[in-house]
């Protein structure tokens, strides 16, 4: 058993619980190095008090499973067997309290479980998995950094096809096909180019208005690689100044940035994150128009365990990986964000983003 097995032992252990079921591809990928998208087929890790974990895999996964993961002990379901069934007969005694993850499973499967099942009493194990990702390993900290590099490289390239009368849409293409050219996996979100008065909108879609000089224009991308994911966002202008006031909030949100990654050290709250880089906003009289949290947790998913908010009191750890993205968004003018991936250490903070962020005219 593996050392995030053990550790999940323990936590379960200590909850009171029997056994845990274990069916978030992610999840299984993450405590067993086996990676699946079973589509509507049933996977899932089962773990016993006491006992050897189970993995319970599609038939047609099962070389690639027996492959990659840790796991020994590997259970096959063809597609007209009932796979909860072979679930209860993994079970060697009766669950007083059994695990499973609340968000990931529909109440269709929930009730095929709790048919074949009969435990005592359900838990959300949603949580402890979620915190226990949030700790990066130093090995899924190389692949986050490896993420983060080849963003960048995307986006560097990306920049270049910045040309007047190009479209929004056009330039998404772009930065999707250069990620999977350059080695990735493919977006860890939807690619996200705006321009002009679009750029006030914090979750605009990208559509055919086109470019034009004067113009800022914001780039919000990521890509997987390796199962991790990468985040960034950057605001350039286009052609020539765009006049003061914008050129002001774009001052302001980089500000904003650099006092949130400074407040980011473990054993501060995440909370403090967002509050540095707020009260920058707020004291230069745009803190109306700054309208999201400061930013999210980031690892295998592109929003995870932490959520950045002012009123977010909970500690962080060295390890910690996380975006710091405030903004400010202007109706009728324009918007500018700045985003950074960002890991919490022991002495403070490590930016794994380093695409320059400074007042930028292309073009």
């Amino acid at each position: 058993m593996n050392e995030s097995l053990k550790r999940l032992e323990r936590e379960i252990t200590a909850e009171g619980m029997d056994a845990l079921l274990v069916t978030d591809p992610k999840h299984v990928y993450y405590l067993t190095g086996f990676a699946s998208n079973p589509h509507e087929r049933f996977l899932g890790l089962l773990l016993e008090r006491g006992e050897e974990p189970v993995l319970i895999v599609p038939a047609l996964d099962a070389e690639s499973a027996r492959a990659a993961s840790s796991v020994q002990t590997i259970v096959t379901h063809t597609d007209t067997d009932n796979p909860y069934k072979l679930l209860s007969c993994q079970l060697k005694g009766k669950p007083g309290k059994l695990g499973i993850e609340k968000e990931q499973m529909s109440l269709a499967r929930f009730e095929l479980l709790s048919e074949e099942v009969p435990a005592a009493g359900f838990s959300d194990i949603g949580p402890m998995l979620r915190k226990m990702r949030a700790i990066k390993s130093p090995a899924e900290i190389d692949r986050m950094v490896h993420a983060a590099e080849l963003v960048e490289e995307v986006l560097r390239q990306g920049l270049t096809r910045v040309k007047e009368g190009v479209s929004e849409i056009e330039l998404v293409a772009e930065l999707d096909y250069l990620m999977k050219k350059l080695g990735a996996s493919g977006p860890s979100f939807d690619t996200m180019v705006l321009s002009g008065p679009n750029t006030a909108l914090p979750h605009g879609v990208p559509g055919s208005r086109k470019i034009a000089p004067g113009d800022l224009v914001m780039f919000d991308l990521g890509v997987f690689a390796n199962s991790y994911a990468s985040d960034i966002t950057r605001t350039i202008a286009f052609g020539e100044e765009p006049g003061a006031e914008l050129k002001t909030i774009y001052e302001t949100v980089l500000a904003a940035n650099e006092a949130g990654i400074a407040a980011a050290k473990a054993g501060a709250s995440y909370g403090s994150v967002d509050q540095a880089a707020r009260a920058v906003i707020e004291e230069a009289g745009y803190g109306e128009y700054f309208v999201h949290r400061v930013g999210h947790g980031l690892g295998m998913d592109t929003h995870e365990y932490p959520s950045l908010h002012g009123l977010n009191e909970d500690i962080m750890e060295a390890g910690n990986v996380f975006t710091v993205e405030p903004g400010i968004y202007v109706p009728g003018l324009g918007g500018v964000r700045i985003e950074d991936d960002i890991l919490v250490t022991e002495t403070g903070a490590r930016t794994l983003t380093s695409f320059p962020k400074g007042w930028t005219v292309l073009g």
